[in-house]
């Protein structure tokens, strides 16, 4: 893929690579967070603040947080940094986790490249944590992102509304992703 240093890759999917954010990539992410269109997608506002005051908060993120050991860039087979995954709400009681992802750039959209990616982060997490439960919000109306999490071995549980928008709550759970009789879903 890549060649990326080895501490860097965080997973590797079939086509692309998670990876641990750089200081380039605020560019690249400010770009997708002030985009109208993807922000409906992720029932947010788009970013209305200057490039400068972004970085600026972007960076005391990445190095006074712990951000970094949870938001990932997503990288495509070029190298071309093509969205973001993360992991939240991690609650270690409950063995679980929230989950998000976001493909900037439209022409890989409907590629199978969010599914791979959350796929890879997935086993990634079951493989070096001891969650057991991972879990996400998805707009109802997105079907595509639906679909996508469900080949990533995410189904149905709930649903929930939030600021006036209805989700779809999805879960995998660490037994169905590691038993072998699975079938189907994130390889572990």
């Amino acid at each position: 893929m890549s060649g990326l240093p080895r501490d860097d890759v965080v997973a590797r999917g079939r086509k692309t690579v998670v990876r641990r954010k750089r200081m380039a990539d605020a560019a690249d992410e400010y770009a997708w967070r002030c985009d109208e269109d993807l922000a409906r997608f992720d029932a947010s506002r788009p970013v209305r603040i200057p490039f400068p005051e972004y970085q600026h908060n972007w960076s005391f993120d990445m190095r006074f947080t712990d951000t970094p050991g949870r938001s990932f860039a997503v990288e495509d087979e070029t190298g071309r940094h093509i969205g973001n995954i993360m992991y939240y709400n991690q609650d270690a009681g409950r063995q679980e986790a929230e989950m998000g992802i976001s493909i900037g750039l439209r022409d890989w959209w409907a590629q199978g490249y969010g599914t791979d990616a959350v796929a890879a982060l997935v086993a990634h997490l079951f493989r070096t944590t001891d969650l057991q439960r991972l879990y996400l919000h998805t707009l109802d109306w997105n079907r595509r992102a639906h679909r996508a999490f469900q080949k990533a071995g995410f189904t149905d549980c709930g649903s929930a509304w939030r600021d006036g928008h209805t989700f779809i709550i999805m879960e995998v759970r660490r037994q169905r992703v590691t038993t072998p009789a699975a079938g189907r879903g994130v390889p572990a």
